[in-house]
């Protein structure tokens, strides 16, 4: 992809490519290669750095239990 300019995230690094979902323009710092993804749509689809921090992943239920019976 040819572009310039600076990255939409940061502003401050030279762009490399764009967001397949959002569009952003973003540095090689923030787009995830693998996925096509800016960072911060790929943090909101649970590639993020962040994935063990984020809550309701694999944790217990609303009310602290996590089998339900019905």
């Amino acid at each position: 992809m040819s572009v310039s300019g600076l990255c939409q995230i940061c502003e401050e690094r030279e762009v490399v490519d764009g967001c397949d979902r959002c569009g952003r323009l973003v540095c090689e710092r923030h787009f995830e290669e693998s996925a096509g993804m800016c960072a911060e749509c790929y943090a909101e689809f649970g590639g993020g750095r962040d994935e063990e921090h984020r809550p309701g992943r694999d944790g217990p239920g609303p009310d602290g239990v996590d089998t339900y019976r019905f």
